[in-house]
Parts: structure tokens; C-alpha cells; sequence
């Protein structure tokens, strides 16, 4: 795993496929943090040294928000959850799914995305996980100096992107991908109409670091980026 520091703030955690982030609210002691996704289902004691390295003690995890229910995302939520008591947040839609009362909703792949989604099929499946809060669109996250949840169905029903609009950061969860400072629509969609309205939802929101469930988060002319690649992919499908 590769730790990579975004804003002094927040870390990307980068495991062989996918990724998590790292928040810190406040420093010395009393500090919070928050992770967005878990990576897969052997990363906690990458995790755990992850938090170490940086100066925090692990018991320091308040909350673990899931963008969506698949297994490179949800992956050690449970056991990080259970060992330091974090709240495992996730959208109402996604919660079943995640807690293993329903399957995982199969996507409509395009031919070339066939041979990377058997690819990805090769992290571990994450464990059935709780989820102690269920969220809407728009809820209040309680990180972040205002973190909420933006639905951002298309990708699974329940997806969700993080926005912090005081911060200027979005993570916009398997929605939108980075591929060498290029943003596209995420790939392994339910939905790909409605990823795509997700996407230019996301666009909109303007913000000026974008962190990805795969690839390279982007810190420059973000928001002009972000708004030309929902534009290029939509009219691609049009």
C-alpha cells in the first residue's frame, strides 16, 4: 500500500486495486479522523500502520463512510469498525447490500470493461459489515467542517459522493475515475445513464480537489476539468 499525502488534512491510502482516504479533524491528541472507504478485506494492518505513520493512534477512527457496497471499498470496514468502535456510515439503498442481506447488483458492462472486472473480481470479497447509520442525500456527515453526502446513483443504486464544500474536496467514489490527471465516468455501472446525470451533478459542485475510488486525485483547475469531462462523456453517449 502506498500512502500519499493530498492536503495536510487528508491521505490517499493506495492498495493494488482501489483506494481509501484518510481525513484529520483537528491535531495532538484530540484529533478525529474519518475514512472514506476501507479498501479490501486483508487492509486493516496496512490501514492501522497507515494512521501510525502519520502520528494518530487508530482508536482516533470516529466514522467509516462507504461510498457503495463493493468489496474494494467496503473490504475492512468491519474489522476497523469493531476494533475501535468507528460509525460505519453508508446510503439507506446501499445498507443491505453491505450488510450482506442482499446480493451485490450485478453491472452492465461494456465489452471492453469485461476483462477488468474479471480483473477486479480478485480482491478477497469484503465480509457482510453494519452499517450504523443510513444516510439520504444531503445528510450531515460530522466531519470535515460540513461534509455531506451527495446520492449519486448509476454506479450502484446507492452510491454517494462526499463533499465538503468548506474544504473545496469531493469524493466522488467509483462514479468518476482519474487515469493520468484525466477524469472519466467510473467504469462496472448498473446504471450508466444515470451515472452519467451523477456525473454532472458531481461537475457542478465546482470543487477544487477531487479524490477518486481509482486513480490519482486532482488538485489543479479541478473544477474546469471535472465540468469538460462530464461534458465530453455525455456527449459521447448522446
Amino acid at each position: 500500500m502506498d500512502l500519499v499525502e493530498v492536503t495536510p488534512r487528508l491521505h490517499m491510502l493506495r492498495f493494488p486495486i482501489g483506494q481509501a482516504y484518510l481525513w484529520r479533524d483537528g491535531g495532538g491528541p484530540g484529533a478525529e479522523l474519518t475514512l472514506v472507504d476501507a479498501g479490501n478485506a486483508t487492509s486493516a494492518p496496512e490501514i492501522e500502520a497507515a494512521i501510525r505513520s502519520l502520528g494518530p493512534d487508530p482508536a482516533a477512527l470516529r466514522r467509516i463512510v462507504l461510498t457503495h457496497c463493493h468489496r474494494d471499498h467496503v473490504g475492512a470496514a468491519a474489522e476497523l469498525s469493531a476494533r475501535y468502535g468507528a460509525e460505519v456510515v453508508a446510503h439507506r439503498l446501499e445498507a443491505p447490500v453491505i450488510r450482506g442481506e442482499r446480493p451485490v447488483p450485478e453491472p452492465v458492462l461494456l465489452d471492453w470493461e469485461r476483462p477488468l472486472y474479471a480483473h477486479g473480481l480478485t480482491v478477497p470479497e469484503a465480509p457482510p459489515t453494519p452499517v450504523h447509520r443510513e444516510v439520504e442525500d444531503g445528510a450531515d456527515l460530522g466531519f470535515g467542517d460540513g461534509a455531506y453526502a451527495v446520492h449519486s446513483p448509476g454506479h450502484t443504486d446507492g452510491s454517494i459522493a462526499v463533499h465538503l464544500p468548506r474544504r473545496g474536496v469531493l469524493f466522488t467514489g467509483d462514479c468518476v475515475a482519474g487515469v493520468q490527471q484525466v477524469m472519466m465516468l467510473g467504469v462496472f455501472n448498473t446504471d450508466r445513464e444515470r451515472a452519467l446525470e451523477s456525473f454532472r451533478r458531481l461537475a457542478a459542485l465546482k470543487p477544487a480537489v477531487a479524490c477518486f475510488g481509482h486513480g490519482d486525485p486532482v488538485t489543479e483547475d479541478t473544477a474546469a476539468v471535472l465540468a469538460a469531462a462530464a461534458a465530453h462523456d455525455s456527449a459521447a453517449v448522446a
